[in-house]
């Protein structure tokens, strides 16, 4: 039976009415820069040049804005996760659904000529640099270290071989420090080095980050029996979880390492000109977002200062490049930096060289996950 003409224009009508509502929502709603679900910066309004249109910028930039800024995101991810899931699909929106409610987001093969010009970037820094004491260090994602968790017939580019191609791209211009190496083989154990919902190693995971590059600086790491170890929630869903929504999967606990001898430090955040007592931010436990309750989220610039005795185990300032795998480390470093200068380069956009010079840091420190340095275009900034 054909429909008439009447209920064709009815169709057609519905379906244009709905595009403009979709539309007008998009123009109207606000838009943000950070999605604290996903914990990622979202694409920004795209700047309209020749060079952009030429190189393609401007479309994949175009496409991307859409997509992060589309009315009622999140329900429209929800929405496909359950279509997916009843078709026994173990992926969506980017994530796999792995063995024993693991999580993990897609890792496919890099644009090698983008990952060399940001390490580039890095040994021109460490080179203008050479009387400092520099260290790089690429940790993993957990698909990294866990790929035979993933789904049945999923498959992962090795970040083994990117972390070993920056490690060759950065040789002999500041020490550097693969999370392979010291995540590797404590990962097979029974604590969690990673998140299974999200994208951050665990507490134990930025511990034996800590540990590796405490030794690498010439310190005595503190040993975990020096610490009062506390689940602080054990009802965190992570960005792995947001993203992907998928249903039955068990949330992760999170833990606080408290020294047993604490030390006082204050916190500054440059962004907000506001100071903090404590290192953690209790408000982000009842939120979505729980992993900020270490150092309270992501901060263009801010100072860690903490009263240590004097003692050949420390150093006195620390300039740490970073993204958000950082947040639950720092607290480590307090035991052995009096002043931690944290920079992140996403919202960052002052001279980094200027800032060393006027705050007399000889020491830096560069963290990141593999995943993020190949999105890292900010690292070109370091020349400016």
């Amino acid at each position: 039976m054909k429909n008439s003409p009447l209920s064709d224009r009815l169709l057609a009508g519905g379906f244009v009415t709905s595009l403009l509502i979709m539309a007008v929502l998009f123009l109207a709603l606000p838009k943000t820069t950070f999605s604290e679900a996903e914990n990622r910066v979202l694409q920004g309004l795209p700047e309209l040049s020749w060079s952009h249109i030429w190189n393609k910028q401007f479309s994949q930039e175009s496409e991307a804005f859409v997509t992060d800024h589309f009315p009622m995101r999140a329900g429209w991810v929800r929405l496909k996760s359950e279509l997916e899931q009843l078709r026994l699909q173990r992926e969506n929106n980017g994530i796999y659904k792995g063995k024993d409610g693991h999580l993990f987001e897609k890792f496919e093969q890099p644009d090698y000529a983008k990952a060399a010009a940001y390490a580039e970037a890095v040994r021109q820094f460490a080179q203008m640099h050479a009387e400092a004491n520099m260290t790089f260090m690429l940790a993993p994602t957990s698909i990294g270290i866990y790929p035979e968790r993933l789904p049945w017939l999923a498959s992962a580019y090795p970040q083994s071989k990117v972390n070993a191609f920056v490690k060759d791209q950065l040789q002999g211009s500041l020490a550097f420090l693969d999370g392979f190496d010291f995540l590797g083989s404590a990962a097979h154990n029974e604590r969690p080095v990673y998140y299974r919902t999200d994208h951050h190693w665990t507490t134990y995971g930025a511990y034996l980050a800590y540990t590796a590059y405490a030794r690498q600086m010439g310190w005595s790491p503190m040993p975990e029996s020096d610490f009062n170890i506390q689940t602080v929630t054990d009802a965190f869903l992570g960005s792995y979880h947001t993203r992907s929504q998928f249903s039955g999967v068990k949330p992760d606990s999170i833990e606080v390492y408290l020294p047993k001898k604490p030390l006082h430090s204050t916190m500054y955040i440059a962004d907000d000109g506001t100071t903090h007592e404590e290192l953690y931010n209790d408000s982000f436990l009842s939120k979505k977002d729980k992993y900020s309750y270490f150092l309270g989220g992501v901060h263009a610039l801010m100072t860690i200062k903490t009263e240590l005795p004097l003692s050949t185990n420390q150093t006195d300032k620390l300039l740490v490049i970073k993204d958000s795998y950082a947040h639950s480390m720092l607290p480590f470093l307090t035991s052995h930096v009096r002043e931690l200068h944290v920079i992140d380069m996403r919202y960052y956009n002052g001279n980094i060289s200027e800032y060393m010079k006027e705050n007399d840091i000889h020491n830096v420190l560069f963290l990141f996950n593999t995943a993020t340095f190949l999105e890292s275009s900010e690292l070109l900034k370091l020349g400016a």
